[in-house]
């Protein structure tokens, strides 16, 4: 995933910017220099002037999955780093924070299609999640999902219950068909795994 990063630079009107490289980054840890893991934007910053001891700058971070492990997935710290031409150092840390989430997928699938008002409905699905450590989606279990309906011809979609997504991440659950419309399910997230909605699987009720 790249970042695009928007950052201000002040420095003492005695310091030439021309010479300094500046950067941001995203680290986890006490600090910026000790991180116990961390990205930095790979080219430096594009700054442009404002005055004599400030520049506005923009530049990108590359996170990449291959570099996380599952326990990365929370809070992360934002920092800078300006590196001068002789080497020289200046970090800045606990700048802000930002959520670095696993990434959640979800599906829904109600059957029959057509059905018959007043019928029994059965909607399933799966909730997964990224796991970084194996390159892959696995299942997201013991997790609450709402099943979700909107009427065709509305753009709201109302939950019709809750469901506890199973060990392996399946849903499954019933419902009276009563009108057409879509069905999905829709997950909120937590503090480690992105929210996701499934897309909306129409039904015919005749």
């Amino acid at each position: 995933v790249k970042v695009k990063v928007t950052y201000t630079v002040t420095h003492p009107s005695t310091v030439s910017m021309s010479g300094i490289a500046t950067g941001p980054l995203l680290y986890r840890g006490t600090s910026a220099q000790a991180a116990d893991n961390e990205f930095i934007s790979d080219d430096p910053g594009t700054c442009t002037k404002v005055n004599s001891t400030t520049v506005n700058c923009s530049a990108t971070i590359a996170v990449t999955a291959a570099d996380l492990y599952n326990s990365d997935a929370g809070t992360w710290k934002e920092g800078g780093l300006a590196v001068n031409t002789s080497g020289g150092t200046k970090w800045q840390n606990d700048l802000g924070t930002i959520p670095v989430r696993r990434t959640a997928k979800l599906t829904a699938d109600a059957t029959p299609e057509p059905v018959k008002k007043g019928k029994t409905l059965t909607v399933t699905g799966k909730l997964t999640r990224a796991d970084w450590q194996k390159g892959t989606y696995v299942g997201f279990g013991g997790q609450s999902v709402k099943l979700q309906f909107r009427k065709a011809g509305t753009s709201t979609y109302t939950t019709l219950k809750t469901i506890t997504s199973s060990s392996t991440g399946a849903l499954k659950t019933t419902v009276t068909a009563g009108s057409d419309g879509y069905y999905r399910y829709s997950f909120a997230g937590t503090s480690t795994t992105s929210s996701v909605s499934a897309a909306g699987d129409y039904v015919d009720v005749q």
